[in-house]
C-alpha cells in the first residue's frame, strides 16, 4: 500500500456550511478500516471546532490553527507549534476596531478588510508575523507556520511520511499542504488557482468529493495515478533534448556494467535525489562503498542479528536512511544476512510503507542465481528496488525478473544487456549503434526507446571535480599545451587556474591560433569533461569579430563563473 495517510481539510473540503454529513463521516469511518490514518487540517481554533464537528475521534491527528496547533484526540493532547501572540499586538487591534477579532493558542483571525490595519501593527510594533489569507479570512501566524509545517509535526508523531500522504483541499491556505504531499487533491469546489496546482479534481464538491476520493483509495490505491505523478521524477541524468528522469515509484530498477564503468557513480547521485526529495531508503553495502554517505547512518558489524535489529529501529524514523555495511560479516553470511533482513523490511514497509527505496549493491553476490526466494521474502509487487552488479547473469532470476527499468553503463553495453537477458531466460533487447563516446549510460524502460544519457555527478564527486580541474595536476597527456602556429612554445597548463594565468600571458598571435582551430572547447570537452563549459568556449571562438583581450576575458570569466570562484 503506497496511501498509508488521507489529510483533509474542513471548511470547504470535508465541511459545507460548516457541517460534514453523514455520508461524509461513514466514508472517513470506512477509511479507518482500511487501516489508513486520517489527519484534520484547518484553519480554525481547536475548541470552535470541538463544537461544529464533535467527531474528532475519527482522526489520528488535527493540526488545528492552520499549521500552528497539533491536537491527538486519543490523548486529548495539544501540542503549540508556535508562541501565542503578544498582548500588545491584541490590544492595538482591538483599540483599532477590528471586529471580528478571535485569538487561539497561536493564532489571531479575523476578517477583510482588516488586513491592512493587520499590517499596518504588525510593521508598527516591529513583530516577525505573516499574514495568510483564506476566502476572505485573515489569519495571522508566526513566521513559517502553515498547514503544511502543521501536518509534517503531525506525521512525525505517526511515523509517517508526507510522501504516503494524499492531501485534499480547497482554498488559498491548502496550496503548502497540497504540494507537501505526495498526492495533492482538490475538490470540485475548490478556486481555480488550487485545482491548477494539484495532481487530480474530483468530480463532486465538498464532502461528497472526499467520499469519491476515499472509495478509489480503498478501491486502487490511487494506482491509477501512478505516471500523472510526474512532479516527484528523480533527476539522474541530461542529454542533448532534456533532462533523464526515474520514476519515484515503480518496480525495480537495474545497474549493470564491468567494473569501474560508473554504477557507483549512477546510484551515489540516485541516493542524493532521493535524500533531497525526503524519500527513505535503506542500502545493503557489502563493500564498504558508501560507508562515508552523509545522507545516511552507516551501520556496520559481525553479528547479523544485532545489525538487523539496529537497521529497523533506524528506518522506524521517517527522516533517517540507512547503509547496512557488511565488510564484517563473512563472505558465505551476507547472502543469508540479506534473506532473513528482507521479510522484515517488508513487514515495516507494510506498516508504514517504509523504506521508500531499498538498494542492493553488489546483487549478484547477495541474490545468486541458485537463490530460489518465497513469496514472502520476494513479493511480486517488490517495487522501489534497486539492484546493483557487474554481473547480471548471475543474479537471481526471481530478483532479474522484478526490474522494470535498466541504467547500462561502460563501453560495452550490449554485452552487459545480453548478460541480464540470459539471467531472465529472455532475448535481448538491441541496443542501437552510437558513436558518440561522449556520452556512456543507457537507460531501458518498456515500451520507450533506449536512451543514451550522461549520469549527473554525485555532490562530492563534483566539488572533487571542481578542485582536481581548477587546482590539481592533470597527468601530460590531458594538459593543455599553448604552442602556437610554428610550435615556437611549449607552455603546459595541468590544470584551469594556470590555463587561465597562460592564456593571458601568451602573444595575441599563440591565442587566435588556438582559438580558431577550437583547442580550447577541445580541451574543455575532452580533458575538463564539462559540456558547459566547453560550448560557451565554443561560441567564443565562433566569434571573428572579437578583439584576443576580449576573447581572453570571456573564456576567463566562464572558468571562474563554474570553478575558480567556487573551488
Amino acid at each position: 500500500m503506497r496511501y498509508l495517510a488521507l489529510a483533509c481539510d474542513y471548511d470547504g473540503t470535508l465541511a459545507h456550511h460548516g457541517r460534514v454529513d453523514d455520508a461524509t463521516v461513514e466514508s472517513l469511518e470506512r477509511l479507518r478500516a482500511s487501516g489508513r490514518k486520517l489527519l484534520m487540517v484547518t484553519g480554525r481554533e481547536l475548541d470552535d471546532l470541538m463544537r461544529v464537528f464533535p467527531r474528532l475521534e475519527l482522526f489520528d491527528r488535527v493540526v488545528a490553527e492552520n499549521g500552528a496547533l497539533v491536537y491527538d484526540p486519543g490523548t486529548r493532547e495539544a501540542r503549540p507549534l508556535g508562541e501565542a501572540p503578544p498582548e500588545r499586538f491584541i490590544l492595538e487591534l482591538e483599540r483599532r476596531d477590528v471586529w471580528p477579532l478571535s485569538t487561539g493558542r497561536v493564532i489571531v483571525a479575523t476578517w477583510e478588510p482588516h488586513d491592512r490595519a493587520v499590517l499596518e501593527v504588525i510593521r508598527e510594533l516591529g513583530l516577525e508575523l505573516q499574514v495568510i489569507f483564506n476566502k476572505g479570512a485573515v489569519m495571522v501566524l508566526p513566521s513559517g507556520i502553515n498547514k503544511a509545517t502543521g501536518l509534517r509535526e503531525a506525521l512525525d508523531e505517526l511515523a509517517l511520511s508526507t510522501h504516503n500522504t494524499v492531501a485534499i483541499g480547497d482554498a488559498e491556505n491548502d496550496h503548502a499542504f497540497l504540494a507537501a504531499c505526495e498526492c495533492g487533491v482538490a475538490v470540485a469546489n475548490a478556486l481555480e488557482s488550487v485545482k491548477a496546482r494539484v495532481d487530480m479534481v474530483t468530480a463532486r464538491d465538498h464532502g461528497a468529493g472526499v467520499v469519491e476520493l476515499i472509495d478509489r483509495l480503498i478501491a486502487s490505491d490511487l494506482a491509477e495515478l501512478n505516471l500523472l505523478l510526474t512532479r516527484h521524477d528523480l533527476p539522474i541524468g541530461i542529454t542533448e533534448s532534456g533532462t533523464v528522469n526515474l520514476a519515484a515509484y515503480g518496480r525495480g530498477i537495474l545497474v549493470a556494467g564491468p567494473s569501474g564503468s560508473g554504477k557507483t557513480t549512477v546510484t551515489t547521485t540516485l541516493l542524493e535525489k532521493l535524500c533531497g526529495a525526503g524519500y527513505q531508503f535503506c542500502l545493503l553495502d557489502p563493500e564498504g562503498d558508501y560507508h562515508e554517505f552523509r545522507g545516511a547512518i552507516a551501520l556496520r558489524g559481525s553479528d547479523s542479528r544485532a545489525l538487523a535489529d539496529e537497521a529497523l529501529r533506524v528506518l522506524e524514523r521517517p527522516s533517517e536512511n540507512a547503509v547496512i555495511t557488511l565488510l564484517d560479516l563473512r563472505l558465505e553470511d551476507r547472502p543469508p544476512f540479506l534473506q532473513t533482513l528482507l521479510p522484515r523490511l517488508l513487514e515495516l514497509r507494510s506498516a508504514t510503507a517504509r523504506p521508500h527505496w531499498i538498494v542492493i549493491d553488489e546483487a549478484h553476490h547477495l541474490l545468486p542465481s541458485k537463490w530460489q526466494p518465497s513469496s514472502t521474502t520476494l513479493p511480486q509487487q517488490f517495487t522501489n528496488a534497486v539492484l546493483v552488479t557487474v554481473h547480471p547473469d548471475h543474479v537471481s532470476t526471481p530478483a532479474l525478473r522484478l526490474v522494470e527499468t535498466i541504467i547500462v553503463v561502460g563501453p560495452e553495453p550490449q554485452e552487459t544487456l545480453d548478460a541480464f537477458a540470459r539471467g531472465r531466460g529472455e532475448p535481448a533487447s538491441r541496443l542501437p549503434v552510437h558513436d558518440d563516446e561522449r556520452q556512456w549510460a543507457w537507460l531501458l524502460r518498456p515500451e520507450a526507446p533506449p536512451v543514451q544519457f550522461h549520469v549527473l555527478p554525485p555532490a562530492a564527486e563534483r566539488q572533487r571535480h571542481r578542485r582536481k580541474y581548477a587546482e590539481g595536476e592533470l597527468s601530460e597527456d590531458r594538459s593543455f599545451y599553448f604552442r602556437g602556429p610554428e610550435a615556437r612554445l611549449n607552455l603546459r597548463a595541468q590544470n584551469l587556474e594556470l590555463f587561465a594565468q597562460l592564456a593571458d600571458g601568451v602573444d595575441d598571435e599563440t591565442w587566435q591560433y588556438h582559438l580558431q582551430r577550437g583547442d580550447v572547447s577541445r580541451w574543455f570537452r575532452t580533458a575538463i569533461k564539462d559540456e558547459s563549459l566547453a560550448d560557451e568556449a565554443a561560441e567564443i571562438e565562433a566569434r571573428a569579430d572579437l578583439a584576443s583581450a576580449d576573447s581572453r576575458a570571456r573564456i576567463r570569466a566562464a572558468i571562474e563563473r563554474r570553478y575558480t570562484k567556487s573551488a
